[in-house]
């Protein structure tokens, strides 16, 4: 493969680092989810996604955005050298997230009690609420670093930090939660405090992050300050034309992920309310959204974190190509960028879908076989909902790479609309309950990627190729489906243990939708060579004669 080919695929390969980074940090998450769900329970998971809802929300309106914004600017000034004014965007930057996120901060700690009691009805909420509320500041400041670093074509300090702050987070998680419990054992809140502990781990977590960031920064300075010294022809932007590019960029991303998180938000706000008017209680409502959030919900959102690594690499990618004229270059990247995402969000929908009892039976062991049953037949009907957020989430890269910054929002809020008429007409005249929000879940992401793929052909005149990023994927899938059930039953007749039948099959199922892949040629040489490690790849395909 060429020099030139792998250096114009380098968004792939920072993206690929990044992906790893937030699929081990999702890994993480699910597993100290398990001890942690075992002690607040399903009551006390529920308080802690509602909080979270809230603390989402807020942390869009406030910094959400911060990341891209400052990334695109950075990464369009740098590559014109202008070493100046991309240290400007991060200053301008700081002071805008410092402010919002000091300013929400506040408004979600004082206003805890009436956000969750009065708009959710789960007024125990309050609780973790306002444990991760502080979490909200720490963020803004995490996501302009972070920015700042993938505008200069670098995701080893986001992706390190990343890890850092999950670990950091399972451990205090699972330990306040059950020590806050123990602490609170004789009041009616107990459960609320548990999730309270577990909030607590996610500010400690960002803490540690911050930290991180900061020292990498710190290091970084000396060579900033000899690039700036050396930027001595470029014009210099004033900060008030800064900070107008920077709400230029920000407002619609803001709007478009604000829509994004009310769908959940609205989710839940709904399914409160109308359970509530069917006679269903507090506790009741918020076991069962207990297990939609933080068993469905968290296991679908596992896969999808690939496709916000690759979009958070390619909108600079896609910024710094524009600048230098390289139309074809932005489609060559946007075709790459969607067959590596189908690639692997296609096996994970049919890996769930297929594996889905024995994955939650492994993660999420209970007694209770009705919950078992709810938690497994949510997954199998709601794993497709990965491929469709996959494809949301990497079309709206490419509009906000090309400045069609306004278009995700309108897209995202005519899917809401469908959204929350859908849910709300089967929550209130049917008896589907959580099965609604799955429902619901998959036609968001779908009306969204239909609506943001007319566009893109419109608008770049682009049209994606079909049979190796979508047919071939689904192909071998399917067979990897199959193999992944026999392997299963296989491993688990001769060693009757779930977990390790569980992983096993994972293993072997994923080597050989991998091998398929190759042999069906869904992949090429020269994209092996793309991906992190790919001479690795290539080499240990060709010794087992797959290339």
């Amino acid at each position: 493969m060429s020099y030139t080919n792998r250096k114009q695929n380098n968004f792939i390969v920072q993206g690929g680092i990044l992906a790893i980074a937030s699929l081990l940090s999702r890994i993480i998450g699910l597993l100290y989810r398990v001890p942690m769900t075992n002690i607040v329970g399903s009551e006390g998971m529920g308080y802690y996604n509602i909080a979270f809802q809230v603390y989402n929300l807020a942390l869009i309106i406030s910094s959400y955005s911060m990341p891209l914004a400052v990334s695109k600017l950075v990464a369009a000034y740098t590559v014109k050298k202008e070493y100046k004014n991309s240290y400007r965007v991060l200053k301008v930057a700081m002071i805008i997230s410092g402010i919002s996120g000091l300013v929400v901060s506040l408004i979600v700690y004082f206003g805890a009690d009436f956000l969750a009691g009065v708009v959710f009805k789960y007024p125990r909420s309050a609780i973790p609420l306002r444990m991760v509320a502080p979490n909200i500041f720490l963020m803004a400041i995490i996501g302009t670093l972070r920015g700042y670093f993938q505008g200069k074509n670098t995701m080893m300090p986001t992706s390190a930090s990343q890890l850092l702050e999950q670990i950091v987070n399972a451990f205090v998680s699972v330990f306040a939660a059950y020590n806050f419990m123990v602490a609170n054992s004789a009041s009616a809140n107990i459960a609320a405090y548990g999730a309270a502990g577990g909030t607590l781990g996610t500010v400690v977590g960002s803490c540690t992050a911050l930290l991180f960031l900061g020292f990498v920064y710190f290091a970084y300075r000396p060579i900033m300050k000899k690039q700036i010294r050396r930027d001595t022809m470029s014009p210099v932007e004033n900060y008030p034309s800064i900070f107008n590019m920077m709400l230029i960029t920000i407002a619609p991303v803001v709007l478009s992920q604000t829509v994004y998180q009310l769908s959940g938000v609205l989710d839940n706000a709904l399914f409160g309310n109308i359970m509530h008017s069917k006679g269903f209680t507090a506790d009741e409502t918020s076991a069962l959204l207990g297990i939609y959030s933080s068993k469905y919900s968290i296991l679908v959102n596992v896969p999808v974190a690939i496709a916000s690594a690759i979009a958070a690499s390619m909108v600079p990618a896609i910024v710094r190509a524009r600048v230098q004229g390289a139309h074809r270059e932005v489609k060559k990247k946007i075709h790459v960028a969607i067959k590596f995402n189908m690639i692997i969000a296609i096996p994970s929908a049919v890996g769930m879908t297929v594996l889905a009892q024995p994955i939650l039976n492994m993660l999420f062991p209970t007694k209770d076989e009705t919950e078992a049953q709810l938690a497994i037949h949510l997954l199998m009907i709601g794993s497709i909902a990965i491929v469709f957020y996959a494809l949301s989430t990497i079309s709206n890269a490419v509009l906000q790479g090309i400045n069609k910054m306004s278009i995700p929002v309108k897209h995202s809020a005519i899917s809401l609309a469908i959204h929350v008429a859908i849910v709300a007409v089967l929550l209130k005249y049917t008896n589907m309950n959580t099965y609604a929000l799955v429902i619901g879940n998959i036609t968001f992401p779908l009306v969204v990627c239909i609506l943001n793929w007319i566009s893109i052909a419109k608008l770049l005149r682009y049209r994606q190729e079909l049979i190796q990023s979508f047919i071939i994927p689904t192909i071998c899938s399917f067979l990897m489906g199959i193999v992944a059930f026999l392997a299963y039953k296989g491993i688990h007749f001769v060693i009757p243990s779930n977990a390790f039948a569980t992983v096993m099959a994972i293993g072997v199922a994923a080597a050989a939708y991998f091998a398929l892949l190759i042999l069906f040629r869904g992949v090429t040489e020269d994209e092996l060579y793309g991906l992190p490690k790919g001479q690795l790849i290539v080499r240990l395909a060709k010794k087992i004669h797959l290339l």
